[in-house]
């Protein structure tokens, strides 16, 4: 004899899909043409090696941000008190900021640009990456979501049925 099914299953399994919506995100910092650079956010320091005591380099690239990896500390609820950002610029002036991630993701929306119709039915349950950028005066906060794609990316490539683009979410120059 079959059990019914939980009330919950069939409300989740019949929930739209679209706009994606997450409850989860990874963080990540990138610090570029600082003296120094520190970011606590979520009750930890993201500054990355060295940043916080050494002047960080410029972008390698004019395209850097395309090769920038998926945030890796994951698993952060939404959302915690604002990122406290404290850097000093590459005309030795310091600044302190509060960067309000929970403003900026207030909807809890994720930022992709594929179109609704190419991503497949109930393929999305993950956690974008949040990245934070300090570069010079200016800092910006982007996204970057792992998104399934019905089609292929790069032709005759089985493997390519995904993209992970950066999309600008916030910027404020200093």
């Amino acid at each position: 004899m079959a059990n019914p099914s939980d009330p919950a299953d069939t409300q989740e399994a019949s929930a739209p899909m679209f706009p994606l919506r997450f409850a989860f995100h990874a963080f990540q910092v990138f610090c570029y043409n600082t003296l120094r650079c520190q970011v606590i956010y979520a009750n930890h320091n993201f500054s990355p090696w060295k940043a916080e005591e050494e002047p960080s380099p410029p972008p390698r690239s004019p395209d850097y941000r395309d090769h920038w990896p998926l945030a890796s500390n994951i698993g952060i609820r939404n959302f915690p008190p604002p990122a406290k950002v404290r850097w000093t610029s590459m005309d030795g002036v310091t600044h302190e900021a509060e960067v309000a991630i929970g403003t900026i993701f207030k909807d809890e929306r994720v930022l992709y640009r594929v179109p609704d119709s190419e991503i497949p039915d109930r393929s999305w349950s993950g956690e974008p990456g949040i990245l934070l950028e300090v570069n010079d005066r200016t800092i910006s906060v982007y996204m970057k979501a792992f998104i399934a794609t019905k089609t292929e990316q790069i032709p005759g490539n089985k493997y390519s049925n995904a993209r992970e683009d950066v999309i600008l979410a916030w910027t404020h120059t200093y």
